[in-house]
């Protein structure tokens, strides 16, 4: 194979479906595929993983295995029981920078053990609005110093333990009121605004050291009038490379877009030009495979690729310099290592003490079993529908009898829960109540009729409503719902 082809290959970081590498993969890793991307889908078990991991290296040592793993709300290593860690709001509610450090040390640990050795994460977004309908608690915060000191204990934490990070969403995804999985959002803010809030992070990110920085599909345009960010030569070139004393980032590090397939690029470029163009732009890895998960899709876009160069839409040594950065975090990922020392419990660690709960006045933990009313909004495509959340397992265990409703925008109602609950007292777990108009009214009524519930918030805690006891977890991984449920059944007493 021509070197041209090899290079559009190793340019793509490509997903597949099913627990096992299919072998159109396999055959591609051998012609000069260099990344494989992950999702839950692709995720069983760690010795499921890892015998995968296994499968791909044999015919690639050095094979790049990218992963979608934030902990807190966005997981794939574990899907489907929900995150041993916390989130990235959690971790800046504590504003601990070593507990920070450490919980991404043990999670790139668990990753590396797997055989992961590329993390799209962390999420360095300024969340400034807390409407924001993807990022929220993916956020460590809505302060720019605190989101990057975070971010830089995150980056050194994770790449200790050999895995190499990829802060994302540049140049900040946070100030925006459209999800770019479904449309094109904007940010009308300008270049003071951006370079005081946005790229705090993403300067932190860079000086610790991040192997890698994750484009966003978004318009700014006060940078870029015309293009989104990842298709922008002004973002990548001109930003995030430029050397620091121009006003750049100086970022030397991989670039990878945000997955292609997104309707943000997808429906205003298509997917084959858009790859075209982001690398013109400035990417070197494109991230394909959430939702485009075939043999077809990997060589319709290798294709325009080799073709853009051969017509004179891209240049040969651009498509080089990209495939080379690839195979250059390939070859540090080899040889990383990890410095790690194991800390198995520093993720429910973490999580009771970002627990913020506010007590009324004569409040005494349940002491007989409850009845759990989750108020559940749709997950956004980052988070998926497939993880569980809530505080409701948990409480089953601590107090058995306990049962358990969901209740939608359509089955949302403070009658249909009081029928639920009987003469049981009532939990009601929400999630980012101050975006959910139909959920506010629910609990609104809910607490009229009994004020003796308890409310556990387990997004953006930017709503106080008055209960018995109000607990703000800052996340929905599983770890919270463990500590927002020890501290109702009165298990361990969290402080205001």
């Amino acid at each position: 194979m021509d070197t041209l082809t090899r290079d559009a290959l190793t340019v793509l970081q490509p997903g597949f479906t099913g627990t096992t590498a299919p072998d159109w993969l396999l055959r591609r890793l051998g012609e000069g595929l260099a990344s494989v991307g992950l999702f839950g889908r692709n995720i069983a078990s760690d010795e499921q993983l890892s015998a995968l991991t296994a499968r791909l290296r044999a015919e690639r040592e050095d094979v790049l295995v990218a992963i979608d793993e934030e902990g807190g709300d966005v997981t794939r290593l574990e899907v489907r029981t929900g995150s041993s860690f916390p989130g990235n709001l959690a971790l800046g509610a504590v504003d601990d920078t070593e507990l920070t450090r450490a919980v991404a040390g043990e999670l790139g640990r668990r990753l590396a053990a797997c055989g992961v050795n590329l993390n799209w994460a962390p999420s360095a977004d300024v969340n400034s609005d807390p409407g924001n309908p993807v990022i929220g608690v993916r956020s460590f915060g809505a302060d720019p110093a605190l989101v990057a000191r975070h971010t830089a204990a995150y980056v050194e934490g994770m790449q200790a333990a050999g895995v190499a990070t990829c802060a994302k969403h540049f140049p900040g995804h946070g100030d925006t009121s459209v999800d770019s999985h479904h449309d094109l959002p904007r940010v009308d803010v300008d270049l003071a605004t951006l370079e005081a809030r946005e790229l705090v992070p993403f300067r932190a990110a860079v000086a610790a050291g991040t192997k890698a920085v994750m484009s966003a599909h978004i318009l700014l345009p006060a940078l870029d009038p015309r293009l989104p960010a990842t298709l922008s030569p002004a973002a990548l070139h001109g930003l995030l490379r430029a050397p620091v004393g121009k006003g750049g980032l100086g970022f030397d590090g991989l670039i990878v877009t945000d997955g292609m397939e997104m309707r943000a690029v997808a429906d205003n470029y298509g997917i084959e030009r858009g790859s075209v163009m982001a690398v013109a732009a400035g990417a070197d890895a494109i991230c394909v495979g959430g939702g485009l998960a075939d043999e077809e899709t990997v060589l319709r876009l290798r294709d325009a690729l080799v073709r853009a160069v051969r017509d004179g839409e891209l240049s040969e040594e651009r498509l080089a310099d990209a495939a080379g950065r690839v195979r250059g975090l390939a070859s540090w990922a080899v040889g990383a290592g990890s410095r790690v020392v194991p800390a198995p419990e520093v993720g429910l660690v973490a999580a009771r003490r970002a627990l913020r709960v506010t007590p009324s006045a004569g409040y005494a933990p349940f002491d007989g079993p409850v009845h759990v009313a989750a108020f559940t909004p749709l997950a956004n495509i980052a988070v998926g529908d497939e993880t569980p959340w809530g505080v409701g397992a948990e409480l089953e265990r601590l107090l058995p009898g306990t049962t358990s409703g969901t209740y939608g925008r359509d089955t949302a109602s403070a009658d249909t829960v009081l029928r639920a609950a009987g003469e049981r007292r009532i939990v009601a777990v929400v999630r980012d109540v101050h975006r959910h108009g139909w959920m506010a009214a629910a609990l609104s009524a809910l607490l009229g009729a009994r004020p003796d519930t308890v409310v556990v918030e387990m997004g953006l805690n930017q709503a106080l409503p008055v209960g018995a006891l109000h607990i703000a977890t800052h996340g929905a991984a599983r770890v919270c719902g463990v500590a927002a449920a020890e501290v109702i059944a009165g298990v361990r007493v969290a402080s205001a």
